[in-house]
């Protein structure tokens, strides 16, 4: 039975899903390191939400962690790549909050605009400062979004509803998605130019970090607003402080910061500024939508191998991973198969899917296929940090899809390209769920593949069958399965041998000896 750990505040209905589901579960809250160090190496999936800091000792001391699970957008508390190398998948919730974030930058920008926050509190005190707090209208303003996705484009909808002009920056928007959402595409220098308030909702990456800086904020019109509900560190607090101070920015309407809790800051007593104390997901409804989103989405990984809104493996639905296993377990059997006949650096990887495979999830394919091809020279490899390894180290991937041409209804080629030559070896799934070889560097064969193989490649020559017999049987090295191919008549052949254990280096030494063989290698699988 898997088991999980709850260590932040979730919904009690979070529990209970995985507890209907059959996964024990329990629920400690307000671990420091040291104790969420010494109980995590007893479960398999975590439950987090921005409190519980997933360090690279931590996902160490993981020794059977297989999900964390992220009740919330923001995965900045997971150090991604260590759970990554690691081969744990994690997952967030980037839907179950979202409507309720958008709506708390509305309101800030709201609050920001018409003074609320300071005229609530000069009210209460018994003033009555009308004349002071005089705001300015929403309506006919240019809103400029940084980070038009999810949320950045809910707030776009709410804002259009507003009468207001809405542009955005996105590395990532299409024009055409612009088009549909009503927003115009801009730069990011456009932007500053333009907008009267500006809105960020682009997750802290290398490059947002610091995205509105000293240089930003002199780029943008006076009288400017700022509105942060996504992730501290995409303003620095010192700029904004001096903007502020020089009369260029009017105010800021702030949800997060730099430091979380924000005890102190300098921007804290400031007139200009609306703060909050990181309520963006604060709703009843989003905090038990996202509980319960990110229970459904563990345990369906954890019983079926489901995969739902993870931020670094391609997504699997509990529909199509039994449809995918057998493909998988080919795709992982080719790459291992190509690796261990490659012994010198690879340059270049092309994964043929045609057929029926080609409309499948082939990412998770491609994954499966890299962790095989690089496993012999990468022990800790795994399906999770393959693509990562092999983008580090300068290997081109690519894949190609067809609808089904030659005799097979659906197969997956694998080419290897390294300095000295190119490899190819392709395979499908038969109806018994087995994967087999079909095609050896050209040479066409069928071939199941067992824990133990000799691989030789060969002159197709007589005598080399019943010398290769010879000298297994005097070494009393038993044949469960012999498979043959070649090209033409007395060319160029391979031939796969399945045996009952491992072969040893003498037994090799003596196969490579005769006058037939060209190379002789022992596989294992």
């Amino acid at each position: 039975m898997p088991k999980v750990l709850i260590s932040d505040k979730l919904s009690p209905a979070a529990v209970k899903i995985f507890q209907d589901r059959g996964i024990e579960v329990d629920v400690k809250t307000g671990l420091d390191r040291d104790e969420l160090i010494k109980i995590i190496g007893d479960y398999d999936g975590l439950a987090i939400r921005s409190n519980t800091k997933v360090t690279p000792p931590v996902i160490a001391a993981a020794k059977k962690l297989k999900v964390i699970g992220r009740a919330g957008i923001g995965v900045d508390n997971v150090d991604l790549p260590a759970a990554t190398g690691k081969g744990i998948i994690v997952m967030n919730t980037p839907f179950g909050n979202s409507i309720t974030t958008a709506e708390h930058a509305i309101a800030m920008m709201f609050a920001l605009a018409r003074d609320i926050p300071q005229a609530n509190e000069s009210t209460h005190a018994g003033k009555w400062e009308k004349s002071k707090f005089m705001g300015v209208e929403l309506t006919a303003k240019t809103l400029g979004i940084i980070g038009c996705g999810n949320i950045g484009s809910i707030v776009a909808d709410r804002a259009l509803g507003l009468k207001m002009k809405v542009i955005a920056f996105d590395p990532f928007l299409t024009q055409e998605r612009a088009a549909d959402l009503g927003v115009e595409k801009v730069d990011l220098d456009e932007l500053l130019k333009r907008s009267d308030f500006i809105t960020l909702h682009t997750p802290l990456t290398d490059k947002t970090r610091n995205i509105l800086n000293k240089d930003s904020f002199a780029k943008t019109k006076k009288g400017v607003r700022i509105i942060n509900c996504a992730r501290g560190g995409l303003v620095v607090e010192a700029d904004l402080k001096a903007a502020i101070e020089a009369g260029h920015v009017a105010g800021a309407a702030l949800d997060v910061f730099e430091e979380e809790p924000a005890k102190t800051n300098i921007l804290f007593g400031m007139e200009q500024i609306v703060a909050t104390p990181h309520l963006g997901a604060s709703t009843n409804e989003a905090q038990e939508n996202v509980a319960l989103q990110v229970a459904e989405q563990m345990a369906d990984y954890l019983l079926t191998g489901a995969i739902t809104n993870s931020v670094n493996v391609p997504s699997i639905s509990a529909e199509e991973a039994p449809k995918l296993t057998p493909f998988v377990e080919l795709a992982q059997l080719l790459g291992s198969f190509a690796g261990q006949l490659t012994e010198t650096g690879i340059h270049e990887v092309t994964i043929e899917y045609e057929g029926t495979v080609a409309g499948m999830n082939t990412r998770v394919l491609t994954n499966a296929a890299l962790t095989g091809l690089l496993k012999p020279q990468l022990v800790d490899v795994n399906t999770v940090s393959a693509p990562v390894i092999a983008k580090d180290r300068g290997i081109q991937v690519s894949e190609v899809k067809r609808e089904q041409r030659g005799a097979y209804e659906t197969y997956i080629r694998l080419t290897v390209k390294t300095d000295r030559q190119e490899r190819s070896v392709a395979g499908t799934v038969f109806s018994d769920g087995r994967p087999r070889l079909i095609q050896i560097k050209g040479v066409n064969m069928d071939a199941a593949l067992g824990a133990h193989m000799i691989y030789v490649t060969n002159q197709d020559k007589p005598g080399f069958i019943g010398a290769l017999g010879s000298i297994l049987g005097k070494s009393n090295i038993n044949i469960a399965n012999f498979n043959l191919g070649r090209q033409e008549t007395g060319g160029a052949a391979i031939c796969l041998v399945e045996v009952d254990g491992p072969v040893p280096a003498e037994v090799l030494n003596e196969i490579q000896a005769l006058p037939q063989v060209v190379q002789v290698k022992a596989l294992s699988f």
